[in-house]
């Protein structure tokens, strides 16, 4: 049984409470308030705390996965009032602007974003040893401010745009929400100057750091969500023909920790079991698996049976990608069974994988009129390799379809299906058919695309106005 979810908004909360409590924690923010940035090696520990933050739960800890897939036909959760309902309200399209999920969302995304301005607005004051260095650094943070406003803007529409530090956070109050629009342009802005001073990827060291790849992967996936195909193409292509990723052949060899930042890995946040006190770890595998599987499993944001069924009994990522218990429950395969204790997994969270450039280049393709040179080509590249043979689509229409199903089987569990529906204009159709062909009585609308804005944000400014429908 699926029950879903919606989509929608939260800000400067973070930027006035934060400073008062979490940001105010961090070393990072004590170094800000003291002006005592003063050497390359007080930077290098800023921008590590900018990709510890990817790893909050509020982030690629738990939450941006889930929200990519449970709210649409992709996952359910499968015991609704678990953890105080907060997927629950996702996956049965009942979200309140109290819940905690979609707070932290909104709260640690503009802590990272606050910490990747400190970098960027400090380091041209220190000196470091190589200048490439420098500009990489800046490259990274304004990468990474670029996938924490592209998440916010197709999760909550408009949201207050913030790319200076904050000293001050009250100078925010007031500032109400930034057009989506103007938000995508400065995601562009961001990603256009990371590519310019970003290395390749086999230039960068093995610690998980971004890449020029990383950027023009990222660049080519929002200019195909603006629907601009010719300048989409140009960034995947880019990625396709720099010879720095490929498909890894065997599907068996993807994902689990032994396979991390394989020639497939384009940006992935990085966990490790077992470390400072089985801090670094993650608790996606637990949360993610059925309930009385593993010690802590929450049955979170767990493949639903008609996707499972759905996989022909041939393709090779049955069984690899996604399972299913005696008991007819599929879960992912696609993470690695904790070491430690239950929460405290050591799988990377990827968050660009080169098979998603492959099918969004075939959607580009398709979409440019170029079906059968190029899209259906690209499309078989990914269904050869799991042993499916060639698709039997010929027209734009049903190659669309079938690229749109076969992202669903490559890159399930991995937070992209709800954000592929909103991006092809078919999440009302899809998920009002879901619900009908289950014996669902839910229904969505327009109102349901957008993520309500946390309360304690709109309590906090009342410039803030609340998403239609909450």
């Amino acid at each position: 049984m699926k029950f879903l979810n919606k989509t929608y908004l939260y800000i400067l909360l973070v930027l006035v409470s934060s400073c008062h409590d979490e940001l105010d924690q961090n070393p990072i923010t004590s170094k800000v308030a003291n002006n005592s940035f003063a050497t390359e090696s007080d930077i290098e520990n800023a921008v590590n705390g900018v990709y510890a933050a990817l790893q909050n739960d509020g982030l690629y800890g738990l939450y941006i996965p889930a929200i990519g897939e449970i709210s649409s036909d992709n996952t359910f959760d499968e015991v609704p009032t678990n953890d105080g309902g907060i997927y629950g309200e996702l996956d049965e399209f009942s979200v309140i602007p109290a819940n905690n999920l979609i707070g932290d969302i909104w709260r640690q995304s503009y802590v990272a974003i606050q910490r990747a301005n400190v970098v960027i607005n400090r380091i041209d004051n220190i000196a470091y040893a190589s200048e490439n260095l420098k500009s990489a650094r800046i490259g990274e943070m304004k990468f990474i401010r670029a996938v924490l406003y592209f998440n916010m803007v197709r999760l909550f529409g408009d949201v207050p745009l913030v790319i200076q530090e904050t000293s001050n956070p009250s100078e925010y109050i007031g500032q109400g929400r930034t057009s989506a629009d103007a938000v995508y342009n400065q995601i562009e802005t961001d990603l256009t100057e990371a590519i310019n001073v970003l290395p390749i990827k086999s230039n960068v060291d093995a610690t998980g750091k971004v890449s020029k790849g990383a950027a023009q992967a990222l660049l080519g996936k929002v200019l195909l969500t603006l629907q601009r195909y010719d300048e989409a193409k140009t960034q995947l292509l880019a990625v396709a023909n720099s010879s720095e990723y490929s498909l890894v052949p065997n599907v068996a060899d993807i994902f689990g920790e032994t396979n991390e930042n394989n020639s497939e890995t384009i940006f992935a946040v990085h966990f490790t079991s077992g470390l400072d006190g089985s801090s670094q770890g993650s608790k996606a595998f637990s949360q993610f698996s059925p309930s009385g599987t593993v010690s802590n499993s929450k049955g979170h944001n767990l493949p639903t049976v008609t996707l499972y069924n759905l996989f022909d009994a041939n393709d090779l990522r049955k069984g690899t990608y996604l399972d299913i218990t005696g008991s007819g429950i599929p879960f992912t395969t696609k993470l690695s069974p904790n070491n430690t204790n239950s929460d405290d997994g050591g799988s990377d969270w990827v968050i660009l994988r080169y098979s998603d450039v492959v099918l969004m280049l075939a959607e580009v393709e398709n979409e440019l009129g170029n079906t059968i040179t190029e899209a259906i080509p690209l499309l078989n590249s990914i269904r050869t390799r799991a042993g499916l043979p060639v698709t039997n689509a010929t027209t734009q229409t049903d190659v669309r379809n079938a690229i749109a199903l076969e992202r669903r089987f490559e890159l399930i569990g991995e937070g992209h299906r709800w954000f592929d529906l909103l991006r092809t204009n078919t999440a009302i159709e899809t998920m009002n058919t879901w619900f009908s062909n289950n014996g669902l009585s839910l229904s969505i609308d327009q109102n349901d695309l957008l993520m309500p804005v946390p309360q304690s944000q709109i309590d906090t400014d009342p410039a803030i106005v609340q998403n239609p429908g909450y």
